[in-house]
């Protein structure tokens, strides 16, 4: 039994989070327009902790503000792009698990298995935006746990390869991957982790 709580996420956290699993799952188009009050009155807050999100958003590449067309959903990456921040991604990554495996405790377990259910839950029911979600959270948390500095940088990386969940009908393969990397992790074998990431991140 899972006993670890989920970390209090503020108002702007949970937006950000929702609308970035939103759009990594598919759930709003390429270039879709992203209207500040409509967004406003479907989360039931003011303008400000919508325009607060949508800046985040901005700066992680998931949208994109276009003069005379407003704040729009970002095109995902392709090509020799795509391909460079998969490497960056992987670099960092295998990094942030190298520097953080020996200070991991029990209650990170915990929380790792917590996101490791959600994923599984999510992929069980096919909720594309809710896999996507799930899997970034999980990818995240091991960066986080490096550096918070470094998170920063990655989430704008890890967003943008995201976008347009490539994987979404792997439901199995998803669940699988990520089974290794959490398995790997609480045995603190910082080989097979990498390994695992590795697998994963393509």
């Amino acid at each position: 039994m899972l006993f670890a709580e989920k970390p209090v996420r503020s108002l702007r956290e949970q937006i950000v989070d929702t609308l970035r699993a939103e759009v990594l799952g598919g759930a709003w188009d390429n270039n879709a327009p992203v209207r500040e009050q409509a967004l406003a009155e479907r989360f039931g807050v003011s303008r400000g902790p919508i325009r607060d999100a949508l800046q985040e958003l901005s700066r992680e590449g998931v949208l994109i503000y276009q003069p005379n067309k407003g704040v729009r959903v970002n095109k995902p990456p392709v090509g020799a792009e795509r391909q460079l921040l998969q490497s960056m991604r992987r670099e960092m990554e295998t990094f942030c698990l190298s520097q953080c495996m020996d200070q991991l405790t029990g209650s990170d377990d915990e929380q790792l298995q917590l996101i490791l259910h959600d994923l599984t839950r999510a992929c069980s029911r096919g909720e594309v935006s809710a896999i996507a979600d799930s899997d970034l959270s999980l990818h995240r948390f091991l960066v986080r746990s490096a550096s918070k500095e470094l998170e920063i940088v990655w989430q704008s990386i890890a967003s943008r390869v995201l976008m347009d969940y490539t994987r979404c009908e792997c439901y199995d393969e998803v669940v699988q991957e990520h089974t290794s990397i959490v398995e790997a992790v609480i045995n603190r074998d910082l080989e097979s982790a990498h390994q695992a990431i590795l697998k994963n991140i393509i």
